[in-house]
């Protein structure tokens, strides 16, 4: 059985929430924090790191600091010229860098280095001096492990996947509005999770709202700041229809398509409705296991995708986008599928079609199992956060019930202004660099 939630800071207890009939139990979620990498030296947290040697290696052109605990780094000469900190080359009110590129010798040498006041002195050939904090060197070091984590502690990388035995984590909608520590433990949980649930909104309209001002702000599209899911006359998008939406990713038609959604239940539906969702990434890697050739078609062909229509204003966008997003390594990053709105326009080599076919039916029959997909059913006040990116959503098909029918509103987010603020959190919250 796959462990889940765990690596998270809480205040205590989350409330969970998983399938359609149970009701929320409290679940212990610990801190457990960034895996650890084993070899030293790793990104530098609490107390200050003692130096007892620093040396310039001049034929190598580094820096070596020899720590107190044993371990040893080394610095590039030019990388710590090009990040000298003193008022000339750094901007401090911003924190940016004031050294014009132009004016960095990269082939630069190294006159003279000192321990001075528990600080690394350096003087440089044109006798222009740095001094760098022990610690903010030591959280630097080039080795790969202090660099694997200190990417782990920016990025928040790591994933908890889960099936349809996925317990959501639940909070209270007002406490995350109102506690640094709860909101910290919703972001944190929803980067790692990839969903979170929040209970106890007003029933009515403008609390999407409400709850981006705890990050930033919202992402406008084509489809306004915000947008209602309502059963509409003349729909100009399936979600504003009655009928089953079958799995997907919200608007691959952009070529960056929103990273967190929101959802807002104002009115539920008597019968139906019930929402469903999916851990893309963890079932694109079970594609790679179990059909590489499939995995290796929708990570590589680039499918077009379209929406057009009148809305916030009119549009008509038009995209290309692969099926399953990975990166420089190999590691999935982004799910791009919705089958409302592929286009008909399928831009691969002929001899391509079939096995792009061949390779999507199976990634959606593996979506669609039952042991992988977890289903909830919202309630007016619920409010579901959810990562855009990485899960695929859907809804049972629902009665219409003319005014008092099923009505959500939603809104998007991107992943750079909610990770802009899980850093802030974080720093107000634990005092992290």
């Amino acid at each position: 059985m796959l462990s889940y939630l765990t690596r998270w800071v809480s205040r205590g207890a989350f409330q969970a929430l998983k399938g359609t009939s149970s009701r929320p139990q409290l679940v212990k979620t610990p801190h457990i924090g960034n895996q650890t990498l084993a070899a030293a030296p790793l990104p530098f947290s609490g107390g200050s790191p003692g130096v007892r040697q620093a040396r310039a290696l001049d034929q190598e052109r580094l820096l070596q600091i020899d720590w107190d605990d044993g371990s040893c780094s080394l610095y590039p000469f030019t990388w710590l010229r090009d990040n000298c900190q003193c008022p000339h080359c750094t901007l401090q009110s911003a924190q940016a860098r004031s050294l014009l590129f132009t004016n960095l010798d990269v082939h630069t040498g190294m006159d003279q280095v000192q321990l001075m006041d528990n600080k690394v002195s350096i003087t440089w050939p044109d006798q222009h001096s740095s001094e760098f904090d022990p610690d903010w060197l030591k959280k630097r070091c080039f080795s790969s492990k202090a660099r694997q984590a200190l990417q782990e502690e920016l990025f928040l990388n790591e994933r908890e996947y889960w099936d349809s035995s996925l317990q959501i984590p639940t909070a209270d909608f007002e406490e995350v509005l109102h506690d640094d520590k709860a909101a910290l433990a919703w972001l944190e949980a929803l980067r790692r999770v990839g969903i979170f649930y929040l209970r106890g909104a007003p029933a009515e309209q403008g609390q999407v709202a409400r709850l981006s001002q705890r990050i930033g702000y919202l992402r406008l599209t084509f489809y306004g700041h915000t947008w209602q899911v309502q059963d509409k006359p003349m729909a100009n998008n399936v979600a504003y229809t009655s009928g089953e939406l079958s799995l997907h990713t919200d608007y691959p038609a952009l070529h960056h398509p929103p990273g967190v959604q929101f959802l807002h239940c104002v009115c539920q539906a008597d019968q139906g409705g019930e929402s469903e969702v999916v851990d893309g990434f963890h079932m694109a890697e079970q594609l790679r296991r179990e059909d590489p050739e499939a995995f290796n078609i929708l990570s590589s062909l680039r499918v077009d995708f379209t929406d057009s229509g009148a809305d916030y204003c009119d549009f008509s966008v038009q995209s290309k986008n692969h099926i399953i997003d990975v990166d420089s390594e190999g590691r999935v990053t982004r799910i791009n599928y919705n089958n409302a709105t592929r286009d008909k326009v399928l831009d691969v080599p002929l001899h391509q079609v079939q096995p792009f076919y061949s390779s999507l039916k199976a990634f959606v029959e593996l979506l669609s199992r039952p042991e992988n997909v977890c289903t909830y059913r919202m309630e007016p006040g619920d409010m579901v956060t959810f990562d855009n990116w990485r899960l695929l959503h859907g809804r049972k098909s629902y009665l219409s019930r003319g005014q008092n029918s099923r009505h959500l509103e939603g809104a998007y987010l991107d992943w750079d202004e909610v990770m802009s603020r899980l850093r802030i959190l974080r720093k107000a919250v634990r005092g992290d660099s």
